[in-house]
């Protein structure tokens, strides 16, 4: 009498007496950290936020590129494979003059995802330009507009800033600036009215308005020379 062969369990299948396979139930998994239970397919924790890949896991968290067993970082972006860690793989060259530009006007009304130091510096440097040519530039200026704002909320978003920043800012040096002029020309007309004392209390806040001005830009100055996050942040993958 034949002995009829046990079943086997083999990437996920059970082999039958008839030769016929089923698919297993799928498997849970418990979280190394909190020991909760979690489905099989689940790759972080749902409590504490523990990685529970598998190490032969070599599937891209950040673009979904499959990587080759036991590499470190993913071929598609650079994003580190290891649990726990972001991207630290080499760098993208930097972005060029005319691939500034080409991203501007590419990117005129997309104001989310992330933007290189370089990218902004460059189109900065071009609208800069533009704008000076001769009865046109206004009209220019006018045209890079929009993209000028979109780029500058990708370049906050660079640094985990949001990108409302920019008009809150804004909205504070135009004041400031009104402010330093305003009280510069009420201070200059109590100077002609011999009331000195009003004119000091007013050149006093046209320095204060002044100050304030200049603070914020040299804010935004530091922020947008400021190196990006390293790896993917709320707002998007590295752009490195």
């Amino acid at each position: 009498m034949a002995i009829l062969p046990q079943r086997q369990r083999h990437a996920g299948w059970c082999e039958t007496r008839g030769g016929h396979g089923e698919r297993s139930m799928p498997e849970a998994q418990n979280c190394g950290n909190c020991g909760i239970t979690l489905s099989q397919e689940a790759s972080f924790c749902v409590s504490c936020g523990a990685s529970v890949r598998s190490v032969n896991d070599m599937k891209c968290a950040t673009c979904g590129n499959d990587n080759p067993a036991g590499a470190q970082f993913c071929g598609g972006c650079g994003t580190s494979l290891s649990p726990g860690e972001v991207t630290i793989g080499p760098e993208l060259p930097m972005v060029g003059f005319g691939e500034a530009i080409s991203r501007g006007f590419s990117n005129y009304f997309t104001f989310a995802g992330r933007a290189r130091r370089s990218e902004y510096w460059f189109w900065l440097l071009f609208t800069s330009l533009v704008q000076v040519i001769p009865i046109i530039g206004g009209l220019i200026g006018l045209a890079v507009l929009i993209p000028t704002l979109a780029v500058t909320s990708r370049r906050l978003h660079d640094i985990g800033k949001s990108g409302w920043y920019q008009l809150l800012f804004f909205a504070a040096s135009a004041v400031a600036w009104t402010g330093f002029v305003l009280f510069l020309i009420l201070g200059f007309g109590a100077l002609e009215e011999e009331n000195r004392l009003p004119a000091k209390f007013l050149f006093s806040l046209s320095t204060v308005a002044a100050v304030v001005a200049i603070a914020v830009i040299v804010i935004l100055v530091i922020w947008f020379v400021r190196k990006g996050d390293e790896g993917p942040n709320k707002y998007g993958p590295n752009p490195r």
